[in-house]
């Protein structure tokens, strides 16, 4: 059985062929976190208090103590993984099991991408269930294991089941503990156009954390981390990776405490976030993927290619070849017409290309990147028939037709924004911070969400368009939505995450042949949870081929190579200026 518990030793464990995660109840009910790693038999592990007591410490047991939902105030003094103030003014909080269910397939999350199974048996879950009695907090954290990849992923569900408000502070969808801090640690970190290097270093004996504030996943560091053994290589050694399914604010982190032992967290970034529970509501946390392998770092490569392919995309195009394109951005820019265009796409036919993509400028009045964002009609001076006209031509050239949005944004010089100045991120009575010459939707707002929605359908249902290439060209700043009262303002990058998946959601559902391609300048936003609605992403704007190798490596390590987009562009290359053949760029 991949789910089991043990009554005696009140022993949960989640098993595959390839790997376990433990838990155990001890006798004041808290549940305690005792092995992540290769498959042992069930019923072989249970909790022996004595070996957590400290030896001439200082501390008291419980700074020791394996939780597996660690909380502060009760002689715990790491990270926490759930943090919630009271009424009182206080965040203590005493997490107790109080039930617990076993579970075949896999429960689906609110208002969240998040993995999933059409085969059944592929996966096992586990709901237990913790409550603080005094406050009347209910956490339900969901486990579920994946068979084939031993991958196990988990979330947490927030109820407040008292009379009082309660106010949510942090949360990590995974922290888990390991015996030892003789770890290598591994990440992507970059900046725009040079994303996703390989971070590789020893552990060390202090606090180790990346993260983004900047409302996307980001160029900088990548919602992954994992450890490895120090002789961990690409074929052999153990590794350990956590992931989170979001694309917003968050934060990983291992720590190293006074006793050696290291713990291993990803989820929501508390320094942007804050959540309002009050009485009979709920907060699903975004999921986070854990992933085990005894196989060095490509036996975790792929097992995570496995479970995002799989198990997350669920566009008709996740299984798809997917056809080779020309952008004429780079050949053009803002300066073309529709014979322009038509030249470039008769010359890509000539050579085997199967898609026409027509980048920026095809709408409002966007001759430069000054205006128009927001206005998502066709610009009839340089497409005199439109959209549909133009999409005719190309398709009768036997190729597909792609165009190029940015639906996130509004420029200042706009109709939109002219007539919904508040719709953007702001703050009253302060500048509004431009960059790219534009502001960023408020996506918490459903007013919002439904204008993209409208918009875009009606530009999707105008002509036949096989590809949309979504992109989000800068980060957040005065990141809080004039609709929220004073209380309730460090919600808003959650609720704008929470908005544009809801958005995502209902394009590709109503356009589910249309195939979804992310950008975020580039790489900016390469993460699972854009893979969930966009089976790829464009993986940098840096295009240069000597550039684009350790680029690629280093998002392959988390990322399935389907995920990626990738151009042979001209030379001179437009970033570098560097000259390469024809042949190293394919």
């Amino acid at each position: 059985m991949p789910v089991t518990f043990d009554p005696v030793n009140k022993v949960f464990c989640l098993s595959s062929a390839v790997s376990s995660y433990v838990m155990a109840i001890d006798d004041e009910n808290r549940l305690l976190h005792l092995h992540w790693g290769a498959q042992v038999p069930s019923g072989s592990l249970c909790f022996h208090p004595e070996d957590y007591c400290p030896v001439a410490s200082f501390d008291l047991p419980e700074a020791v103590l394996p939780y597996e939902l660690p909380t502060v105030g009760r002689g715990w003094y790491g990270l926490p993984a759930v943090s919630v103030r009271n009424p009182e003014g206080d965040d203590l909080l005493d997490l107790k099991v109080v039930s617990w269910k076993a579970l075949s397939g896999k429960p689906t999350l609110s208002g969240l991408p998040s993995t999933y199974t059409d085969r059944p048996g592929e996966v096992s879950s586990l709901v237990i269930s913790l409550e603080d009695s005094i406050i009347s907090l209910q956490v339900d954290a969901f486990y579920s294991i994946f068979e084939s990849t031993g991958v196990i992923t988990r979330s947490l569900v927030l109820r407040n089941r008292g009379s009082s408000p309660l106010i949510l502070t942090a949360l990590l969808s995974a922290s888990v503990p390991f015996w030892s801090s003789d770890l290598d640690i591994v990440h992507l970190k970059g900046a725009w156009a040079r994303e996703r290097s390989v971070v590789r270093q020893s552990l060390g004996r202090g606090n180790y954390s990346i993260s983004s504030l900047r409302g996307a996943s980001g160029h900088a560091d990548n919602p992954f981390l994992a450890l490895c053994e120090k002789n961990a290589d690409e074929f052999s050694g153990r590794v350990w990776a956590v992931s989170l399914v979001y694309s917003g604010s968050f934060l990983a982190s291992c720590s190293v405490d006074n006793f050696a032992h290291a713990r291993l967290g990803i989820g929501l970034n508390p320094s942007v976030f804050s959540w309002a529970l009050s009485p009979g509501e709920s907060f699903t946390s975004p999921e986070a993927v854990l992933c085990f392998s005894d196989r060095g770092l490509n036996g975790m490569s792929q097992a995570l290619h496995s479970l995002f392919r799989n198990n997350l995309c669920r566009t008709p195009w996740k299984n798809r070849e997917r056809p080779v394109l020309i952008n004429n951005w780079e050949a053009t820019y803002f300066d073309f017409d529709e014979e322009k265009l038509l030249s470039i796409a008769r010359k890509a036919r000539e050579i085997g290309i199967e898609l026409f993509v027509l980048d920026d400028g095809w709408f409002g009045r966007r001759n430069n990147d000054n205006c128009s964002l927001g206005d998502w009609t066709e610009n009839r001076r340089k497409l005199p028939g439109g959209l549909a006209a133009l999409s005719a031509k190309i398709h009768a050239l036997e190729l597909k037709f792609g165009l190029w949005f940015e639906p996130e944004m509004v420029s200042p010089d706009s109709d939109l924004y002219r007539s919904h100045e508040d719709w953007c991120l702001h703050v009253t009575g302060r500048s509004r911070t431009q960059a790219r010459n534009q502001l960023i939707l408020d996506l918490s707002r459903i007013e919002v969400q439904d204008y993209l929605i409208s918009a875009l359908s009606s530009v999707f249902s105008s002509a036949s368009i096989d590809y949309v290439k979504w992109d989000m060209n800068r980060n957040m700043t005065e990141a809080f939505s004039a609709a929220l009262p004073p209380d309730r303002k460090k919600e808003t990058q959650h609720r704008y995450m929470l908005g544009l998946y809801r958005v995502l959601g209902a394009l590709t559902d109503a356009f589910p042949e249309i195939l979804f391609e992310s950008c975020s300048g580039g790489g900016g936003r390469f993460d699972p949870g854009m893979l969930y609605y966009m089976p790829q992403t464009w993986t940098s704007d840096d295009t240069d081929a000597a550039e684009r190798i350790r680029i690629q490596y280093g998002t392959s390590l988390a990322y399935p190579l389907a995920s990626m987009g990738a151009h042979i562009s001209a030379v001179p290359n437009h970033q570098t200026g560097r000259t390469t053949s024809l042949s190293f760029r394919g």
